[in-house]
């Protein structure tokens, strides 16, 4: 079965750098628009952010313990082809960007091994990018 696009809406209290990050950073092509949220083609999904009061999670991050790193949550993001994700990982750390977890192998040798890569939108949204070399892994126990 083909995967269908995704629709996520999120939060955003800064709709001028949150534009400015998603279109230029990501180079995520914007589609339909408002004076108070944006559409953008976020590798073949449908990202939306709206504009509106800081929330709780982008104030103070929670995270958990995923292979000796503390994952934030709430987080999204999207599972990349492995060249794909060597390019945005390379074109990230090319403008310094800050990451929460720095592109890194995780489980390394083990089932579910994967590359993956933790950053903030400018308004405190946490976004994770990964790949697998293997994707049968993707829900391997």
């Amino acid at each position: 079965m083909a995967l269908s696009p995704f629709h996520l809406a999120i939060p955003v209290y800064d709709l001028d750098a949150s534009r400015h990050f998603y279109g230029e950073v990501f180079g995520c092509a914007e589609g339909r628009s408002s004076d108070h949220w944006v559409d953008f083609d976020f590798f073949g999904h449908q990202l939306v952010i709206h504009e509106a009061p800081k929330m709780p999670h982008q104030e103070s991050a929670i995270s958990n313990p995923v292979d000796g790193h503390d994952v934030p949550v709430p987080h999204f993001g999207v599972i990349l082809d492995w060249p794909t994700w060597e390019a945005l990982a390379q074109r990230l750390q090319a403008r310094e960007m800050a990451f929460v977890i720095e592109p890194y192998i995780r489980f390394k040798g083990q089932v579910g091994e994967q590359a993956t890569m933790f950053l903030l939108d400018p308004c405190g949204n946490a976004l994770e990018f990964k790949a697998f070399k293997d994707m049968s892994q993707l829900f391997a126990k």
